[in-house]
């Protein structure tokens, strides 16, 4: 227990750091001044990364938390600075992402007067946070602020909000506290529900692992790799479950997705809820077969689905989960399915789409077909590299070529979809993996949406890699509103925009690219650069993403 005398910040600071927190994102406001002040003058002093846009401090904290899998901080001010975080919040709400946002608030001595941006925040935040409050006097900052930390770093993980009157933020005290950091203890999973999955698990010829974002937030990656190497099943990445098997690996059999899921008896969901992207929750069944049993299991209660009919379902800590599951499986009675043929069938479906995809990567049509910037991307990536997604279509290739080698090397929006998270993501991978290629992948649509926060990577010297895949439309759209209507509106850009000049009039470095040969030596010329550098490929319009979910 320590005694600290200071103005609120400081002891918000104190505690942030107790947390584990190694920088501040923000834009600059007078109602948090405070929190910039003790930073500044801590021992050592915190970073503060100040953007351009609100919604990049925010982006970029809560890729702190889904990186580092403890809670970032950004810090807003009053207004309009706070209200132009919710969207960043929804998504760290949707992906689970351990994040405080500390707002200013108008002065308490002169509420309800109309002084400047006097807005009650923590109501918009209501549906959004784990918790939305106020720190109304400054003794309440420090445990408020504790609080906070807490419940954002506790499964099930997520967002929470604490504004501080600008007064009350101004205002000095002394407070005890101590420096735990800690978050709420671990879930212990059934004994009873463990038994359940591996009895199904047992009886089944034909399971399928999914691995969600969730058991690598909930810091299962070792027990789930474990789990799956001595058991023998085919697993299907999803989200930052990406890299804990890791690309290449012969029981990853992500490229065989639609194979998998059309033709398993037993779908076991783990740490990813079960919404659109898994067919809520309904595999195979078509043409008169036998839908699979379904198994979810989650880090917390709330996560079990409530819509899909399940076989069984399990809730706790995921190592616990892994841990517990496979003890059961192996000391359960009589005699297990052999799952050799089934995960050979699905090899040679991984085999196949592999060939199919060759020819895509090295494509050399003109216009640039945009799974040729993969082809040449992806040779050049080591294994710790982190890449981000940020955008539709052009994304959407991301997700179907890049199998990370490693967990916590890849992010995306998420489940929200939020375009223009990619911006502040970056930053956060480049401070919190310093040694490691950083590489943001952005549709064109996406770029426009932060691009002018590359002057906020050049100003803290924040160097990043950037490709555009440029096909001057907000493809994600154009093609079924022409599948639809017949036609298309509010879905064309203008073409050719250069965004590499953008990028270049801000401090950085950039190119543009129209000839399928020329992509490679950019990219090289972009990790060689130092800088915050822009590759700008020209791409097909009509060469889209053959998706087979529309997200409803």
């Amino acid at each position: 227990m320590t005694e600290r005398e200071g103005h609120g910040g400081i002891h918000a600071v104190d505690v942030a750091r107790a947390h584990g927190v190694e920088a501040m994102f923000t834009l600059s406001g007078a109602h948090v001044f405070p929190m910039y002040d003790a930073a500044v003058k801590a021992e050592p002093a915190m970073p503060i990364i100040d953007v351009r846009h609100e919604p990049t401090a925010v982006f970029a904290a809560e890729a702190v938390g889904k990186l580092t899998r403890t809670p970032g901080l950004a810090v807003l001010t009053a207004g309009p600075g706070v209200t132009n975080g919710v969207s960043p919040i929804a998504q760290a709400s949707f992906s689970g992402s351990p994040l405080v946002v500390v707002g200013g608030r108008a002065p308490a001595g002169r509420w309800g007067s109309g002084s400047l941006q006097e807005l009650d925040h923590p109501p918009i935040f209501k549906s959004i946070a784990k918790s939305s409050v106020t720190a109304h006097l400054v003794d309440d900052i420090a445990p408020t602020v504790d609080e906070a930390f807490t419940l954002a770093g506790s499964s099930h993980r997520g967002p929470t909000f604490v504004d501080v009157p600008m007064d009350q933020f101004f205002n000095s005290t002394t407070v005890t506290t101590s420096s735990a950091g800690n978050t709420t203890a671990a879930i212990d999973p059934d004994a009873e529900s463990l038994t359940a999955i591996a009895a199904l698990l047992a009886a089944s010829s034909r399971p399928v692992l999914v691995l969600g974002t969730d058991v690598w937030a909930d810091r299962a990656e070792e027990a789930a790799l474990a789990f799956v190497a001595e058991t023998g099943i085919p697993v299907i990445a999803n989200g930052m479950g990406r890299g804990i098997v890791p690309g290449g690996h012969p029981q990853l059999v992500t490229k065989a997705r639609s194979a998998s899921f059309s033709a398993a008896d037993l779908v076991i969901v783990v740490g990813t809820p079960l919404d659109f992207r898994l067919g809520y929750g309904i595999f195979g069944g078509k043409d008169g077969t036998t839908p699979a049993k379904t198994v979810h299991i989650a880090d917390s209660p709330g996560q079990i689905s409530t819509h899909a009919e399940m076989a069984a379902s399990a809730f706790g800590d995921l190592t616990a989960v892994f841990t517990g599951l496979l003890q059961a499986l192996l000391s359960a009675s009589g005699a297990r399915s052999d799952w050799t043929s089934w995960l050979s069938g699905l090899q040679a479906e991984v085999a196949a789409a592999t060939d199919r995809d060759r020819a895509l990567l090295g494509a050399d049509a003109d216009p640039i077909h945009p799974a040729r910037i993969y082809g040449e991307l992806l040779p050049r990536l080591a294994d710790d590299a982190v890449v981000i997604g940020d955008g539709g279509d052009f994304v959407s290739f991301a997700g179907k070529f890049v199998e990370p080698k490693r967990p916590g090397g890849w992010l995306d929006p998420g489940p929200y979809g939020c375009l223009g998270a990619g911006m502040g993501a970056a930053m956060a991978a480049r401070i919190t993996r310093p040694s490691s290629q950083v590489v943001l992948l952005y549709g064109d649509g996406a770029a426009g949406m932060s691009l002018m926060d590359v002057d906020t990577l050049v100003r803290h010297n924040l160097p990043v890699v950037m490709v555009v895949g440029n096909n001057s439309a907000w493809g994600l759209e154009k093609g079924p509103m022409q599948f639809l209507y017949g036609y298309d509106v509010a879905a064309d850009l203008a073409p050719n925009t250069r965004y590499d000049q953008v990028v270049t009039a801000l401090g950085g470095g950039g190119e543009m690219v129209t000839d399928p040969r020329q992509i490679g030596p950019a990219l090289d010329r972009a990790f060689a650069s130092g800088v915050p550098y822009l590759v700008n490929v020209m791409t097909d319009v009509n060469a889209m993403y053959p998706r087979a979910t529309t997200g409803i």
